[in-house]
């Protein structure tokens, strides 16, 4: 299959729409989910890692920061992150601007497959 990037939104299945974010799966892969993130202003993720699965973070449009580990990179347009299982992840949106990004994993409960995830807490914080 072969998608144009503008098209991605129109074939996705929203997850999650709040205040803090819009989640948005693209279900066409058994075993991977492709999904479209986008984060509003001065808002942050709730920070999680995948014990069974791997993270790629594609920074479609716009700037901000992620934690993986207890590192935290600036991020833009055109950037991308790894994320080793069992890492624990977050982005931040630090500007006034939508931040839209594609994230691509394994599966996991709730997601499409079997797997947990684990809420954990954010390292050095107690």
């Amino acid at each position: 299959m072969k998608l144009d990037i503008k098209e991605f939104a129109g074939r996705v299945k929203p997850i999650i729409d709040n205040e803090t974010y819009s989640i948005h799966d693209l279900e066409y892969l058994e075993h991977l989910n492709v999904c479209l993130n986008i984060l509003h202003p001065g808002k942050e993720t709730r920070g999680h890692e995948h014990d069974n699965s791997d993270e790629v973070y594609v920074i479609m449009d716009g700037e901000g920061e992620v934690q993986i580990g207890e590192k935290r990179f600036p991020v833009q347009t055109g950037d991308i992150l790894l994320v080793k299982r069992g890492e624990f992840h977050k982005t931040f949106n630090t500007t006034d601007e939508d931040l839209v990004y594609l994230t691509i994993f394994e599966k996991y409960a709730g997601r499409g497959g079997s797997a947990p995830v684990k809420y954990a807490k954010q390292p050095g914080k107690k």
